[in-house]
């Protein structure tokens, strides 16, 4: 990695890590070591490892260090960390970002044996016997969807998104122990979602999901749907 020598402090800084340290990934000294190499103030260090961070020639982490390099991606090891940051909110956003694309694409993509799968979901869904058993179905659903893209990078982003998700305490209050009511409104609205699919018509495929997520969110959040978009 090369770190180019510059006037002032975090020019020096620069040196110094070309000096001492040999590449992305090692952690620097801590900042009262540095700051009494360098001749400088805790204060002024500070300012000189922002400036580099801002740069992505380094990244800090609480109560582990400052690294060379940039930060690293989050892999499936990160994922505890993910959680634990990550509120329903959150996870909410990430949804309604991703999971509308994702509809939209099987709707171009989808094949006679995605579509099949889909419907077994459809029904699995009505007849669970309990809550685990909608949402393992619920669960299955939205993963062949995604799976129906036929594009990796997006099932492989969707299934860290719903790993995150099934982790969150959502603190639902169910008053129907033994599973969801016959008119549960994610019933109609996985319909919806599937023929929209079936027909091969992407524009509905993405309003139809992005309307169910909306629904969850005023569900779990006890927040008001939106209200721009249009009926179904």
């Amino acid at each position: 990695m090369s770190i180019l020598p510059a006037p002032g402090p975090t020019g020096e800084l620069r040196a110094l890590l070309c000096r001492r340290l040999r590449g992305a990934g090692e952690r620097l000294p801590p900042e009262r070591e540095l700051a009494k190499a360098l001749g400088v103030s805790r204060g002024t260090l500070r300012k000189a490892l922002a400036d580099l961070e801002a740069e992505g020639l380094i990244w800090r982490h609480v109560g582990r260090g400052t690294f060379i390099g940039a930060r690293p991606v989050p892999t499936q090891l990160d994922l505890q960390e993910v959680t634990r940051r990550t509120g329903p909110a959150d996870v909410m956003l990430a949804r309604e970002t991703l999971e509308p694309q994702l509809a939209r694409l099987a709707a171009v993509h989808a094949t006679a044996t995605d579509l099949e799968a889909m419907r077994a979901c459809l029904r699995e869904t009505r007849a669970a016997g309990g809550w685990r058993s909608y949402e393992h179905w619920d669960n299955q659903l939205h993963r062949v969807i995604a799976s129906a893209t036929g594009n990796l990078v997006l099932q492989t982003l969707f299934e860290g998104l719903n790993a995150v998700r099934r982790s969150v305490t959502w603190g639902r209050k169910r008053r129907r122990p033994e599973g969801p009511a016959a008119d549960h409104h994610s019933f109609a609205e996985h319909d919806r979602i599937v023929a929209a699919i079936e027909d091969r018509d992407p524009n509905a495929a993405e309003l139809a999901m992005l309307r169910h997520l909306a629904s969850v969110q005023a569900n779990l959040l006890g927040v008001r749907p939106v209200d721009d978009l249009p009926p179904p």
